[in-house]
């Protein structure tokens, strides 16, 4: 029995308007898996989060207030996926909850979890991943892997296909952290998954792609792991 961490991106639930389609096809290739696995699907905010954030900026400039705003809209987008799951009880918001949770059920759905300095949803799967000593760690994104730049924004942006721990953490502290920032896999994670070495792949939301990751077999999009 594998232990699965995926951190389903909020541009991939949301990149308009709610991807019902997408996320039945999800719902049916996860739900087979779970039944010989256990797997726990963190959900981030993506532009639900950052449209609110931003709209909050307008009348405060309290750092808590954007955290506890960003914080809701992946719990929010939890509900929905879990809606789509068919599960009806409470989203943990506690690492301890997901943890007791998943020794009940091989499925287990969450957000961001309580409140912490700097941390997102992705930095609050690492930590789960770390907990339950997962297997494999698996970020779901809007692109198909890590580039040495936004690809969306510079057409030269390279392809990363495998990288170490290391020269991830070298990548992302570059960046300032910021709530409800968008980044393959920011820097809250890249800290957990360097310290307890769990191998993370980051893929696009191509369902036959994220098969094969759950499955150990080749895929296209990025590894981090020990070189």
């Amino acid at each position: 029995m594998k232990k699965v961490v995926i951190s389903l991106g909020g541009s991939v639930i949301v990149p308009n308007k709610v991807d019902y389609e997408y996320l039945k096809k999800f719902k049916k290739l996860i739900s087979k898996f779970s039944k010989n696995n256990k797997v726990v699907i963190i959900t981030g905010g993506g532009s639900t989060a950052r449209d609110y954030i931003e709209s909050v900026k307008r009348i405060s400039s309290k750092d808590m207030v954007f955290s506890v705003v960003g914080i809701a809209a992946t719990r929010l987008n939890a509900r929905l996926v879990a809606g789509v799951f068919g599960k009806i009880k409470d989203i943990p918001q506690e690492l301890v909850e997901v943890k007791n949770a998943l020794r009940k059920d091989n499925l287990v759905i969450c957000g961001a979890l309580g409140m912490q300095p700097n941390m997102t949803s992705d930095g609050n799967a690492a930590e789960i991943a770390e907990l339950i000593k997962a297997d494999i760690f698996i970020n779901i994104t809007n692109v198909k892997g890590l580039y040495t730049s936004n690809p969306k924004t510079n057409k030269t942006a390279k392809f990363i296909p495998e990288i170490s721990f290391e020269d991830f953490m070298k990548i992302v502290s570059k960046i300032k952290y910021s709530a409800g920032q968008h980044f393959v896999l920011d820097q809250s994670a890249a800290k957990i998954i360097n310290r307890a070495k769990i191998k993370t792949y980051i893929v696009d939301k191509e369902l036959k792609n994220i098969k094969k990751c759950l499955n150990g077999k080749s895929f296209e999009g990025t590894v981090i792991s020990k070189k």
